[in-house]
C-alpha cells in the first residue's frame, strides 16, 4: 500500500454520464460517502455531514468537471479549510475496449502529511468499501 495516495476503481455497469451525475450530487454523496455520512448542501455549494467513524462534523464542496468527467472533493473539519483530498474519475466504457453503458470508476485519496498511520489505513478501508457502495447503489438504480 502506498504511503502518500490511494486509489481504488470498479468496473459499473451504467453509462459515463450516469456515473458522473451521481458523483457530483451532494445529497447522493450523503449515502456513500462514509466520512460525510447524511451530506446537505447549501445554496453556496457548501455541504457538511458526520463521519461514521468519529462522529464528528466533515465539511465539504465538489468542483466538478462534466468535460473531464472528474469530480475534486474538497473537504475538512471547518468549511474555511476545505482542500481538494478526493477525487473521483469516470472513464467511458469504449475508452477502456468496453461497451457504450459500462464505465470505470476509480476514487484516488491523497495523504495529508500529518496524518499517522491508523487514520490512513481508515481512509483506504473506507475508499474500499466506498467504491463498492458506488457500484452497488448506480446499479441499483438501473434496474
Amino acid at each position: 500500500m502506498s504511503e502518500i495516495a490511494h486509489a481504488c476503481t470498479a468496473l459499473v455497469e451504467v453509462d459515463a454520464k450516469t456515473a458522473f451525475a451521481f458523483l457530483a450530487d451532494p445529497k447522493a454523496l450523503g449515502g456513500w460517502a462514509l466520512g460525510c455520512w447524511d451530506a446537505k448542501g447549501d445554496r453556496n455549494g457548501l455541504f457538511h455531514g458526520r463521519s461514521l467513524f468519529s462522529g464528528e462534523k466533515t465539511w465539504g464542496r465538489i468542483d466538478a468537471d462534466p468535460a473531464r468527467l472528474l469530480v475534486d472533493y474538497l473537504v475538512g473539519s471547518r468549511p474555511d479549510s476545505l482542500l481538494p483530498r478526493i477525487s473521483a474519475r469516470v472513464v467511458p466504457g469504449p475508452v477502456a475496449g468496453r461497451p457504450e453503458d459500462v464505465c470505470l470508476i476509480t476514487l484516488t485519496a491523497w495523504r495529508a502529511a500529518g496524518m499517522d498511520d491508523a487514520r490512513w489505513r481508515q481512509l483506504v478501508a473506507a475508499h474500499e468499501a466506498e467504491i463498492l457502495l458506488i457500484k452497488g447503489q448506480l446499479e441499483r438504480s438501473q434496474a
